[in-house]
């Protein structure tokens, strides 16, 4: 078989013919340096598209809340007036080689509210005055013991230390002095331990303490002077916030519109989740200086007892946003009567939120909502009791007790509802008699303070009336039986 044949069977596209004595050259591609140059720009539009996702963030940040670069611009300020005695000669031989601790307690007390500075800064000065001041007389005692001062210098810092971290874990100490605790531990350790080297212990104490002044005072100046943020405020506005989150939630209930349901539910479980933010803000809004409407000794401690009475009633209106998609497949069982218990609970909260966010006492409006809604929980419950008779004299298999239970279910959540809800009121009145909140005059159309007596007598005689006629569904009990009983007796009668 000749060449041509073999290269036939072996299935060969094509062939080149080279002249007997010709060169070729084979020009490969570059392939190692394309790659380098693919995974460069590679790299180059990854970190274009990351620092343009950043970017979006951090404008969202800053236009979600332009009080966080207000914040941001605040602490800058506040460090580049604190250098000025690190780097003016004049004012650095006054305060010496501590300069740099002014900066320091600058960068470590300036918080994002007034109330959050405020607690720094004073936990700050009092533990290193406390600290220092013990530590220079233990200094003096280990003194005049000769060799015994290393070992009366370590046994002091091994009990202190010890004694202050134990503190840590009391309740009253940690909520409030635990930042002051730490501050102890660490200006004794460093004023203890130093001292049995250095001879002018008590100047370079003192200065230490003037650095610190000044890092405190300028802080404090800053923070409350340009643009302040209070925490007073913001804990007055996270209640009147996560009251309109209740009752736009409560207004969903008894909606078919399933795509609500989503951010619905996330605004409950924000209400659910603001229990450590308001015991925070609570905490630091103690040691604000009055402000505003918010005069000395401001009962913020209210605040928490609200929004305890609220995450009550917003853990119920979970449960029923839970059974409101076994509710909606019923041919409308209660929904009416549901649908506007539900609504009137929602009024009162948004009047109770009015009434907070206003610093009004309780008003007439606030009252008469109340009472609608006690009156539409009492149509509520004889309409549950209607239904539990029809169902157990009902001859016919369309009815069963199965079908009526999802709205036997939603209707006893509202029930209870609208009882927490009442608790939110009662909440929101002591806030208002603690914190001396302003009465309405009777006809509505101005505010004035409580020391107008003839006011005052109008509102306690409006709200006799209105207490007088108030309507409590949980607390009376029914003149026939209660709903739990038909309930009851319709499972009985079912299984039989």
């Amino acid at each position: 078989m000749d060449a041509a044949a073999r290269e036939a069977q072996s299935g060969l596209e094509w062939r080149v013919t080279v002249p007997e004595g010709a060169t070729v050259t084979v020009e490969h591609d570059d392939y190692a340096a394309r790659a380098w140059a693919a995974w460069v720009l590679g790299c180059c539009m990854g970190a274009r598209a990351w620092t343009s996702r950043v970017a979006r963030k951090v404008w969202r940040i800053g236009a979600d809340d332009p009080r966080k670069v207000v914040h941001g611009l605040k602490v800058g300020l506040a460090l580049a007036l604190v250098s000025v005695f690190y780097y003016t000669r004049p004012l650095y031989d006054g305060v010496g080689g501590a300069a740099m601790w002014a900066i320091m307690t600058v960068v470590v007390v300036f918080e994002y509210t007034v109330g959050g500075s405020v607690y720094k800064c004073f936990n700050r000065a009092v533990a290193t005055a406390s600290a220092g001041l013990l530590a220079l007389g233990v200094h003096w005692v280990a003194g005049k013991t000769g060799e015994f001062e290393p070992y009366i210098l370590t046994g002091s810092l091994f009990l202190l230390a010890a004694a202050a971290t134990f503190s840590r874990f009391i309740p009253t100490v940690k909520a409030r002095f635990d930042y002051g605790v730490t501050i102890f531990i660490l200006t004794y350790s460093l004023v203890a331990v130093s001292g049995y080297r250095v001879d002018e212990l008590a100047a370079l104490a003192q200065q230490r303490l003037a650095t610190i002044a000044i890092g405190i005072l300028l802080c404090l100046g800053v923070a409350v002077v340009v643009c302040p943020v209070w925490a007073g405020q913001e804990l007055h506005r996270l209640t009147t916030r996560n009251m309109e989150k209740l009752a736009k939630a409560l207004e969903s209930c008894c909606c078919r519109d399933e795509e609500d349901q989503g951010p619905t539910t996330s605004s409950i479980r924000c209400v659910l989740n603001s229990k450590a933010s308001e015991e925070a803000q609570a905490n630091l809004a103690r040691w604000e200086p009055p402000h505003g409407r918010f005069g000395f000794r401001h009962p913020f401690a209210e605040y928490a007892k609200v929004g305890a009475a609220m995450r009550a009633c917003a853990s119920c209106i979970d449960a029923l946003l839970a059974t409101r998609t076994h509710t909606d497949k019923q041919s409308g069982l209660l929904r009416d009567a549901c649908a506007t218990v539900a609504a009137r609970a929602a009024l009162v909260l948004r009047e109770a939120k009015r009434c907070v966010e206003t610093m009004t006492a309780s008003t007439r409006l606030l009252e008469f909502a109340v009472a609608d809604m006690n009156t539409a929980v009492h149509e509520l419950q004889a309409d549950m009791r209607s239904l539990a008779e029809e169902t157990m004299t009902s001859s016919s298999s369309s009815l069963l007790i199965m079908d009526a239970m999802p709205a036997f279910t939603a209707a006893s959540l509202l029930v209870e509802i609208s009882g927490r809800v009442e608790a939110v009121v009662d909440a929101v009145d002591a806030l208002a008699t603690l914190a001396n909140f302003k009465q309405q005059v009777e006809d509505g159309d101005e505010l004035q303070d409580d020391d107008d007596d003839n006011n005052k007598l109008k509102a306690g005689e409006a709200q006799a009336e209105m207490t007088t006629t108030k309507v409590h569904p949980l607390n009376e009990p029914d003149a026939d039986r209660e709903p739990a009983d038909d309930i009851q007796g319709l499972t009985d009668h079912q299984h039989r």
